[in-house]
């Protein structure tokens, strides 16, 4: 009997409690409406014209430019110290799911510094049993993708590298223990069916690289090269720069228009201590970034609860609208982006066909019945400055000399791949395929341009059969002496 009145009297005191905590709970908690509305979640998509763009985009790589990547081994051709092509590491191949694939917002800095917070408070994940694990103390180990799914799901990093329909298969050339460090979540959200979050492990700068048991700046380079956005977090405790902040700065070199600095927790301060801590962000950076245009910097305080009081809560507020359009930006110019990348791609395989093409040309001149063919190719490929070799295919075609590869990289290439196993781009020409020189050369200056066109006047992409032997023309061979 006493044990029932007891539950008479404290269970409606305890259900009393929790609705005064929600209703806490809710006072401290930001209104978020200005997410969804300045990220436009609302808004329906034209997926039908976007697909069909997409399709288009993809039928131009597979029937214009791929066959060039292939026929001169595009994907051999390995990075020598810096690449000469920053953002994208040369003789890299565009695939599938990476023409397919979302934008990514890479999410870097020190330790808690409220990446994953962010992340939290971007998606609404809050106190829910999916947000990401947060602390005082470095708690984010492995890097963690977050994308779009029909369910709630964790995916582990070996389920993605082995998955040819995402774009994370590179990743493998990695090791396992890297895989064992990179986890995939999926959710069905609105803001991840445009775009995916790439949460990072915290900069710790008494770790060394050896101590993660996988080459940590190695991986952050692939996922720089491969971000649309970057936000490079800080917090006002930590603005000290050491050895591994430094070399992330130096891998983020040719990058700065993707790069945005976030001070974070600036609620934290006082205004007049906010300023000094800006201004000593800017001094420990300086250094850093050595462009003439620094990167934006946004600062604010990026969690689900209210801005402490006495603090200028419209500056932050101002500046989160801000970094939301910036985001939004980069949701809104998705395709263009992909076809400016593939355009830009094809350009490379095009520079990289030119090459062998005079590599394999100036072998041939100079060798006789008597000569050694690996002798020749070794004097060419030790000097092909003697050969004139980089200065013809700037006299001869369309190219500038920011755009050459280094030619270091040219030496590994043909020592794996022989100079005479190559066939000059003379050669490489059919009655019903056409020449691969005349297709790449056809999408650079007029089908990816066409592509951009349509979609910038709002027309729908409508997919072309011509691709193959251009509209019906005999195909013509530039090369072939009358």
């Amino acid at each position: 009997m006493k044990v029932l009145v007891l539950l008479c009297v404290f269970v409606p005191l305890l259900a009393l409690a929790t609705a005064e905590e929600e209703a806490v709970l809710e006072s401290i908690l930001r209104d978020r409406s200005h997410i969804e509305e300045t990220l436009r979640l609302a808004a329906d998509e034209k997926a039908g014209d976007y697909a069909a763009a997409l399709q288009r985009l993809r039928q131009i790589y597979h029937n214009s430019i791929r066959p060039m990547e292939q026929a001169y081994k595009y994907n051999e051709l390995r990075q020598h110290e810096i690449s000469a092509y920053p953002g994208r590491t040369l003789g890299d191949s565009a695939t599938d799911g990476e023409i397919t694939s979302k934008p990514m917002v890479l999410f870097l800095g020190p330790w808690s510094v409220g990446k994953s917070s962010m992340v939290n408070y971007l998606l609404g994940l809050q106190d829910t049993p999916y947000q990401l694990y947060t602390g005082a103390e470095p708690t984010t180990s492995e890097f963690t993708v977050i994308m779009h799914g029909e369910k709630i799901r964790t995916v582990e990093g070996i389920v993605m590298a082995a998955d040819s329909s995402r774009s994370f298969s590179p990743l493998e050339k990695f090791g396992q223990n890297f895989l064992e460090k990179l986890v995939g979540i999926e959710m069905p959200h609105k803001l991840l069916e445009r775009v995916t979050f790439v949460d990072t492990p915290g900069i710790i700068e008494n770790r060394k690289q050896q101590e993660r048991g996988y080459p940590f700046n190695d991986v952050c380079q692939w996922f720089i090269d491969r971000a649309d956005l970057i936000f490079v977090v800080f917090d006002p405790t930590k603005l000290d720069v050491g050895l591994e902040l430094e070399m992330l700065f130096r891998q983020l070199k040719g990058r700065e228009s993707q790069i945005r600095i976030i001070l974070n927790k600036a609620d934290s301060l006082a205004t007049q201590d906010l300023m000094r801590v800006y201004g000593a962000l800017f001094w420990s950076l300086a250094p850093l970034i050595n462009v003439t245009e620094p990167p934006r910097v946004y600062v604010s305080s990026f969690w689900p609860y209210d801005y402490a009081p006495d603090t200028s809560r419209d500056l932050f507020k101002r500046e989160e609208i801000s970094l939301l359009e910036d985001l939004n930006q980069v949701i809104e110019n998705r395709l263009e982006n992909k076809i400016a990348f593939i355009r830009q791609h094809g350009i490379r395989v095009r520079i990289h066909a030119l090459l062998v093409d005079r590599y394999v040309q100036t072998f041939k001149e100079k060798m006789s019945f008597f000569s050694d063919p690996e002798l020749v190719s070794k004097e060419i490929v030790d000097d092909p400055d003697k050969f004139y070799i980089f200065k013809s295919i700037l006299a001869k075609t369309n190219v500038s000399k920011f755009d050459l590869p280094n030619r270091d990289a040219y030496r590994d290439f043909f020592g794996i791949n022989p100079v005479s196993s190559f066939k000059q781009l003379s050669a490489q020409c059919s009655y019903m395929g056409g020449c691969l020189l005349e297709k790449i050369e056809r999408a650079i200056t007029h089908e990816l341009p066409s592509l951009l066109g349509s979609i910038n006047s709002g027309k729908n992409p409508t997919l072309s059969s011509c691709e193959a032997t251009g509209c019906g023309e005999k195909p013509k061979n530039r090369y072939r002496r009358n």
